[in-house]
C-alpha cells in the first residue's frame, strides 16, 4: 500500500499512471516528478523501494499543490469570481458552462437533465 500525498495509489500500475490518481497530478507532472526522482516511468508501484517512495513524496510535497490544498485554492478562486460579480462567477452561480461553450444544445453535464416544456409538440389529429 503506497501513499503519495495521503492518497493510496494502485500497486499494480506503472508509477507514471498511478501518480495521476492524485488530484493535481496529470500525466505531464507525473513525468516531471519521475525524471527528477530518477525513477523509470514503467516501473510498477509494487516494485518501488522505500527510498524511491520517500523521494517521490518529498518532491510532491515540496513543489506541487495537490489534493485538499489545491481544491481549497480552486474553490477560493471560484468564490472570489462570484463575490466580485464577474461574468465567469455568474456562470458558476447559474450552473452553466463558463468557457464560452454553446448551451442551446449540449451542455447537459453542467445544466442537468433536460426538462420537457409542456405543449411544445403539436397534437396529433384525432378521428371523429
Amino acid at each position: 500500500m503506497t501513499r503519495v500525498a495521503q492518497v493510496v495509489i494502485p500497486a499494480e500500475k506503472q508509477v507514471e499512471v498511478a501518480l495521476t490518481y492524485v488530484y493535481g497530478i496529470g500525466p505531464k507532472t507525473a513525468q516531471l516528478i519521475l525524471e527528477e526522482a530518477k525513477i523509470s516511468p514503467i516501473t510498477r508501484v509494487k516494485d518501488l523501494t522505500a527510498a524511491e517512495e520517500q523521494k517521490i513524496n518529498e518532491i510532491v510535497s515540496a513543489k506541487y499543490l495537490v489534493e485538499g490544498n489545491l481544491q481549497r485554492v480552486v474553490t477560493g478562486n471560484i468564490k472570489r469570481l462570484k463575490d466580485v460579480g464577474a461574468y465567469r462567477g455568474l456562470r458558476h452561480k447559474a450552473g452553466l458552462p463558463t468557457r464560452g461553450q454553446r448551451t442551446r444544445t449540449n451542455a447537459r453535464t453542467r445544466k442537468g437533465r433536460a426538462i420537457a416544456v409542456g405543449g411544445a409538440q403539436p397534437k396529433a389529429a384525432s378521428k371523429t
